[in-house]
């Protein structure tokens, strides 16, 4: 139901926007920034700013996340005890919203307080399944006009997390701002807490928001994905179709295997002819619009409650 009065509310007030069809060929524009096609958009690596691990990194995580679960190591990675830590599965996540603006109003950034709620609602609705929801402690605003403008790994986006952030390693900050480009978000991984603390959470372009402009792309599932990175997800396309569940790719064995990222919403696209399963295109991690993505599996279920119980929780 939320999904479809926000589809409804942002296709009358984009009427005569000037953007492709999702999923078409042609020219792409979002956020004034015009592509070739919706492809180049995706192709340019706009669509998430995550940074993965390479793959011996991604195996060395989820090795150390194995043994610490099973009572092997210690969170220091010292030897473990007799008695395994719990492995939690579901819980409330307290979030703080940092808004990050160059001045008033929606255009300079300045995100009203009825978009971060249905921010909220479309999170605790996307992961409703998980057992995992989310509790909007704080609203805060800040008129920064480099931070607004700060980029992935920048010294601007260091200064504004080490200025804003809240919480420990299992509450959850999402900042909103406008990294230019066209450059929707970034999130950063459990496995990056202990290393840089200060650096933990999302980012968001502002427009991306349930009720923004960044068609298609405006319905709060960026939100959805970075989060999911924010709790140890990788793309579903991750490793392309050599990957499996334990030797490479997204580590989780019921995603079924796609050679790249998808875009728009092509329904029965397959391109790992040779494996089993169609491409996971409503998966929140593949790179589809926002009105396509609905999907979390079982694996992906298990997997976050094995990242967050071994690098966040109680950290």
């Amino acid at each position: 139901m939320i999904r479809s009065i926000l589809a409804i509310a942002v296709l009358s007030a984009l009427s005569g926007a000037a953007a492709a069809a999702p999923g078409k060929a042609g020219p792409f524009v979002i956020e004034g920034h015009s592509f070739e096609s919706q492809e180049s958009f995706v192709r340019a690596g706009l669509r998430c700013g995550a940074v993965h691990p390479d793959a011996d990194t991604a195996l060395e995580v989820e090795a150390f996340a194995q043994s610490y679960l099973s009572g092997g190591i210690t969170a220091n990675g010292k030897p473990g005890g007799s008695t395994p830590p719990p492995t939690v599965t579901g819980g409330v996540i307290n979030v703080y919203f940092h808004v990050i603006n160059k001045g008033t109003g929606i255009s300079n950034g300045d995100i009203p307080d009825s978009q971060i709620q249905s921010q909220m609602n479309v999170l605790n609705a996307a992961y409703a399944s998980t057992g995992w929801s989310f509790n909007l402690v704080s609203v805060d605003r800040t008129t920064n006009a480099t931070w607004y403008a700060m980029g992935h790994g920048s010294t601007a986006e260091a200064q504004a997390k080490a200025a804003l952030r809240q919480g420990s390693a299992d509450d959850l900050n999402v900042y909103t701002a406008n990294p230019g480009g066209g450059l929707l978000g970034w999130a950063t991984f459990p496995s990056n807490y202990a290393s840089a603390p200060s650096k933990d959470g999302v980012v968001l372009l502002y427009s991306s928001v349930p009720g923004g402009s960044a068609a298609p792309y405006n319905l709060g599932d960026t939100g959805t994905h970075e989060v999911g990175h924010w709790m140890g997800l990788y793309h579903t396309f991750q490793g392309g179709c050599a990957r499996n569940a334990t030797s490479g790719g997204d580590l989780v064995s019921d995603t079924p295997a796609e050679k790249s990222a998808a875009f728009g919403c092509p329904t029965g696209r397959d391109t790992c002819t040779s494996l089993a399963g169609l491409d996971p295109i409503k998966n929140f991690m593949d790179y589809t619009d926002d009105a396509c993505m609905n999907t979390f599996s079982a694996g992906q279920d298990l997997r976050m409650d094995q990242m967050f119980s071994t690098y966040r929780f109680g950290k």
